[in-house]
């Protein structure tokens, strides 16, 4: 008698609005070949992340026995909270979330399946089906068969990431090269080589999951999520304040990469600025996560939010904790200009974040600001996403902070003009960092 059966059960859930409108996905792979066996999806009405993502595990489930009663059944998902709990890890307390865990549970024996946490871009099909279920619930429908394009749409996606894996390895290797030639470094305004010295909450642990329904990992999980019965855990955190972070989108100084703090004029979007706003402000609509947004002072950041406002339906507020770093008699030029004008003040202020630009603001004096801004905005906002739209130093400085990293940790971080970050804040301190310079929506 041969060995049993192996299969791969990818699903998953999404509820835009948490408790909002929700669907699930699911799909049975073949291990060898990666085809798709079976596909299950839904519309279920108004639900949370987490109980959309138990209704996609069950279908998911289910499939996978209609196919192959006997076969061990390998259950991939991006939600920790699913995986956890259904691992025997973490103990489950929230009422709703018990009947549906019983229901997995009694699907197949519990010795032939196995489950696996995944990053949310590794499960693609299944969250192209879940808001494929969604998108006909908003129809009044449901989701049919025949008119899914998930298999399509998630080899198309694999091929992407396969070629950008190839691009990304040149583009470093480039970079590399360039470096040891000795090119100058960018100037600020297009990848500030921030360094701060405020001091650090410390460092979560691992707290790295991606969220079940968009670019920020959503609070969802860490909202149902009761004491791990191992590990190093707390007994409850309760949901965290997600930070969603929008740079703000190209101006007429972006492209040519001159420094542009507060200080100086107040640039509006650009034309590439404008439809970057309203790439983000859709992305963001599909994902259905942002509760509430606060914006940098700054014209461009406030046009920025305006846009994802107005297609969230949502109000602006304004922090002035959120602006940008003011670069005195810097502000508007090349890193090179500001060689040639300044060159003492220039190299004082690269070995140190104490020194300020000419006539302007150091950094230490940024991260006080910015490190107030955030303990205000997490305690009026905790258990909320927020998306804030701001600036290459704020964002920066908050996820450093959030890290616990040494100030030179600035100089590796990429930061594009329109890429959404995310960091989550607990209760007991601790943060984690969920994303960083996506800019996947820009494509």
């Amino acid at each position: 008698m041969g060995a049993p059966r192996e299969l791969i059960v990818e699903a998953d859930g999404g509820s835009r609005g948490n408790p909002g409108p929700a669907g699930y996905g699911a799909v049975v792979l073949d291990p060898q070949t990666g085809e798709a066996l079976a596909e299950a999806a839904e519309y279920i009405g108004v639900a949370t992340n987490n109980v959309a993502e138990y209704k996609g595990l069950i279908a998911g489930l289910r499939a996978a026995r209609e196919l192959a009663p006997d076969a061990r059944v390998r259950v991939r998902m991006d939600s920790k909270l699913v995986v956890e709990q259904m691992s025997g890890r973490w103990k489950i307390k929230h009422p709703d979330m018990k009947p549906l865990a019983a229901e997995a549970a009694r699907i197949l024996p519990a010795p032939q399946v196995t489950y696996e946490w995944i990053p949310r871009d590794r499960n693609k099909h299944a969250d192209r089906l879940a808001n494929e279920a969604m998108d006909a619930g908003k129809r009044g429908a449901q989701w049919e068969p025949s008119a899914s394009t998930a298999a399509l749409d998630a080899a198309a996606a694999r091929d992407e990431d396969a070629a950008r894996v190839v691009g990304d390895a040149a583009a470093g290797a480039a970079r590399a090269r360039a470096a040891l030639a000795g090119t100058a470094p960018e100037p600020v305004g297009a990848r500030t080589a921030t360094a701060l010295t405020a001091p650090a909450r410390p460092a979560g642990g691992a707290r790295t999951e991606a969220g079940t329904d968009g670019v920020p990992a959503a609070a969802a999980d860490a909202a149902e999520q009761a004491a791990p019965t191992v590990g190093w855990g707390p007994a409850d955190l309760g949901t965290p304040a997600t930070f969603v972070l929008l740079r703000h989108g190209e101006t007429a100084l972006t492209p040519e990469k001159r420094f542009s703090g507060s200080g100086g004029s107040d640039p509006e979007l650009s034309a590439a600025g404008r439809r970057q706003a309203e790439a983000v402000a859709a992305a963001l609509a599909a994902r259905g996560t942002i509760q509430e947004i606060v914006s940098s002072p700054m014209l461009r950041c406030r046009q920025t939010a305006q846009t994802v406002a107005a297609r969230l339906g949502l109000d602006v507020r304004i922090d002035e904790g959120l602006r940008e770093t003011d670069f005195g008699a810097w502000e508007g030029l090349t890193f090179a200009e500001v060689r040639e004008r300044h060159p003492e003040d220039l190299d004082a202020w690269l070995a140190s974040p104490k020194a300020a630009p000419t006539g302007g603001e150091p950094f230490t004096a940024v991260a006080r600001r910015v490190a107030a801004a955030r303990d205000r905005l997490t305690a009026h906002h905790a258990g909320r996403t927020v998306l804030l739209v701001t600036h290459v130093t704020p964002i920066k400085t908050l996820v450093r902070l959030a890290l616990g990293a040494p100030p030179e940790s600035l100089f590796r971080m990429e930061l594009s003009a329109a890429s959404l970050s995310a960091v989550a804040y607990y209760r007991d301190g601790n943060a984690s960092v969920r994303l960083l310079n996506d800019t996947s929506h820009l494509r």
